[in-house]
């Protein structure tokens, strides 16, 4: 149902992470998990401790590894959605209930929160998206100034839909 893909519709808006902080935050979630391999192989520690300095330099690298797959990508606003650019439809816009951009909303980095009329299926793209019950948080990597400009164009749609 929520999770269809959907790859027709004009691109009002799009929203691309930026190259300088991807490459930041993978080479920073790398580093971090070749640190710890590295300390679990060189250094004197039990057994137990050397096994879990693995698992976590490992998950690390995963985490990596997750994060430029889904930063690959980016976030697109058409007049009836908002999706991601494979076509996931992330909230349809007649299920927004409202929108919250301000300094103390608990929303991603850069970016913006939106409220759901009903509950939504869960759903993430590390740095991109996430959706959890009936909130959705758009941003994270993404230039502030692109996914400020979403929050502006569903606010309008909002406003719009409220005075008819």
């Amino acid at each position: 149902m929520q999770d269809q893909t959907v790859i027709a519709g004009d691109v009002l808006a799009r929203a691309k992470p930026s190259t300088g902080r991807r490459v930041v935050a993978l080479i920073s979630l790398v580093g971090l998990g070749a640190v710890l391999l590295h300390a679990a192989l060189t250094q004197p520690v039990d057994a137990g401790w050397r096994v879990a300095l693995i698992l976590l330099g490992l998950a690390f690298i995963a985490l990596a590894e997750l994060m430029r797959r889904s930063t690959g990508s980016s976030i697109e606003l058409t007049p009836e959605l908002l999706r991601d650019a494979d076509g996931t439809v992330i909230l349809r816009l007649e299920e927004i209930e409202r929108i919250e951009m301000g300094y103390f909303a608990m929303k991603p980095s850069n970016g913006f929160l939106l409220k759901s009329r009903v509950r939504q299926p869960r759903g993430w793209r590390l740095g991109l998206w996430w959706r959890l019950g009936r909130r959705v948080g758009v941003g994270g990597m993404t230039p502030g100034r692109e996914t400020k400009y979403i929050a502006e164009m569903i606010s309008a749609r909002l406003a719009e839909r409220q005075a008819r």
